[in-house]
C-alpha cells in the first residue's frame, strides 16, 4: 500500500508497491488518489473500532441472557 516518510532533504516521500516516489513530483490526481486512500484507511480502522465495540457488547448481552435463563 502507500506509506509517506520524509528524505534527508526533508522532500516528502511516499512508497506505493515497494516504488518510492517524491510527492511534489506527482500529479494533482495523484495526490487526490492518496489524499482519498487516507480517508478510506480512516473509515475502515474506525468502523473496525466499532465492530470490536459492538461485538463486545454483544457478548456481554449474551452472557446477561444466559445469567437469566440460569436462573
Amino acid at each position: 500500500m502507500a506509506k509517506a516518510k520524509t528524505t534527508k532533504n526533508n522532500a516528502p516521500k511516499i512508497t506505493i508497491d515497494g516504488k518510492e516516489y517524491l510527492i511534489d513530483e506527482l500529479s494533482e490526481t495523484a495526490k487526490q488518489q492518496i489524499a482519498n486512500l487516507r480517508v478510506a484507511d480512516a473509515e475502515l480502522a474506525k468502523l473496525n473500532n466499532q465492530r470490536a465495540m459492538i461485538q463486545a457488547a454483544r457478548t456481554f448481552y449474551a452472557q446477561q441472557l444466559s445469567a437469566e435463563l440460569n436462573k
